[in-house]
């Protein structure tokens, strides 16, 4: 198994392993803004969008939860960009480090959620969000320095944009197509599969999550780990 892992070339590699993450953002996105309050934690655009359309009076949509989830994002950010400043290119054990906090507060969110049912108040809806915006945060920061192009795990605007600007229709440029559309498609299955495990538990969704976030950083972690020893 290890031997198979280690085969792989590293930015393909890498490029599966980002868009893994993709599929895991659309989930918990899925998650918090059907299940928690019209939160995203993972598209801060979207919750920008919803904060300007609430602050002028828009029809039952949230304040505190996008904002504080939004703050929680640029926190955890933040915080991975510090961690990762003096970190050499490519996936470290600081990546490693990094991928495995996200991964332990998804499996301890959802874990909480399973405990107490959908038995609780807006406080704890709010703590949530905001915890999870930190940990995508972290996530998106993480991903943004292994830089595997188009691929950002949080947000597929620009790769969309760059999809139909290089395609026949536009430029006709092509290159990264396929990545591009793997980007749009994974994140759009992810919020299905996320809308779907809702009508499970709110917390299904987090599960599973967790797991692929934890299975991605064990398989990066150990291709890492061979491609720095063969370079020895």
């Amino acid at each position: 198994m290890i031997r198979r892992v280690a085969a792989f070339p590293r930015d393909g590699f890498h490029l599966g392993l980002m868009l893994a993450l993709t599929f895991s953002t659309g989930v918990i996105d899925a998650v918090g803004y059907l299940g928690l309050d019209k939160v995203f934690t993972g598209n801060m655009t979207g919750n920008v969008v919803i904060l300007g359309m609430a602050l002028v009076g828009g029809s039952g949509l949230p304040v505190l939860g996008p904002l504080l989830a939004l703050a929680g994002f640029m926190a955890g950010a933040a915080l991975a960009g510090r961690v990762l400043k003096p970190a050499g290119p490519g996936w470290t054990t600081r990546t490693t480090v990094l991928f495995g906090i996200v991964t332990l507060v998804m499996i301890a969110t959802a874990a909480v959620l399973l405990a107490i049912e959908d038995d609780f108040g807006r406080p704890v809806g709010v703590t949530i969000t905001t915890v999870l915006g930190a940990a995508m945060g972290i996530q998106a920061a993480t991903a943004r320095f292994i830089a595997v192009k188009d691929v950002t795990t949080v947000v597929v605007t620009s790769t969309i944009t760059g999809l139909a600007a290089d395609s026949v229709l536009g430029s006709g440029k092509g290159g990264g197509s396929a990545r591009r559309a793997s980007a749009v498609v994974l994140i759009l299955a992810g919020a299905f599969v996320g809308a779907a495990l809702l009508k499970w538990h709110l917390g299904g969704g987090l599960l599973l999550a967790g797991a692929i976030t934890a299975v991605v950083t064990l398989l990066g972690a150990t291709h890492a780990r061979h491609h720095v020893a063969a370079a020895r």
